[in-house]
């Protein structure tokens, strides 16, 4: 897309006092310390509306010079899951018998995963977010994009919130390496996959391990001066 510079006045939010701040980021930190990932999905469906809002919110993410370098497969297609599931159970088996490393292979012990991952197939929805190497025009040239991979982060990150905010459970998944979506999908060479967001309701008996709920304390991860 090409975009000419034309100043406009931003959107008209309400005023609100330092208090009233306070509560609504409160809010939403409570909202989001109950997001989990998770593993047991149920199959009940999800209306496609609410997926294409939750892409659109993520849409909304900045991005560098707003090249907005990002693409997201949304798949419901149970044989087109069945392909993604095989492809990527390949590329696990390999990682969980030693390409791993045996380091990261002690770090991802306490969460219990290996290389079945059934919630593929399960779950209603699977999302490949795809990041964009470069552009290209309506005439085949090429046209450089920016900060790619943090662009893309924050739009992964708005969508896992909008579909939280849906009531709905994501598991961002990311078998190593994952150009059989590529393959799968139909996506130009021009475009790299990013992670695959496993999206649907959580299964009545859904477990997560205790470890993950275990987040650094403030004092860790900010500091003010």
């Amino acid at each position: 897309m090409d975009f000419d510079y034309d100043p406009i006045p931003l959107p008209a939010r309400p005023k609100l006092s330092q208090a009233e701040g306070l509560t609504r980021c409160t809010d939403y930190l409570e909202v989001m310390s109950t997001r989990r990932t998770v593993r047991h999905f149920s199959s009940q469906p999800v209306d496609r509306q609410i997926i294409e809002t939750a892409v659109r919110a993520a849409g909304t993410a900045p991005s560098g010079a707003n090249h907005q370098p990002w693409h997201f497969a949304c798949v419901c297609d149970p044989g087109i899951k069945r392909e993604i599931r095989l492809a990527a159970e390949a590329e696990e088996r390999a990682f969980y018998a030693g390409k791993a490393g045996d380091s990261w292979l002690q770090d991802i012990g306490p969460l219990g995963t290996n290389a079945d991952k059934p919630f593929l197939e399960t779950a209603p929805w699977l999302i490949a977010i795809f990041a964009e190497r470069f552009g290209v025009d309506k005439q085949g040239n090429k046209r450089k994009n920016y900060y790619i991979s943090e662009s893309v982060g924050i739009a992964t990150g708005f969508l896992i919130t909008a579909l939280h905010e849906a009531g709905l459970a994501t598991l961002t998944h990311t078998p190593s390496p994952m150009k059989f979506l590529n393959q799968i999908l139909g996506r130009p060479t021009n475009e790299r996959p990013f992670v695959l967001l496993v999206v649907g309701h959580t299964a009545p008996d859904a477990r997560v391990p205790r470890a993950a709920t275990q987040k650094k304390p403030l004092s860790d991860i900010a500091s003010f001066r």
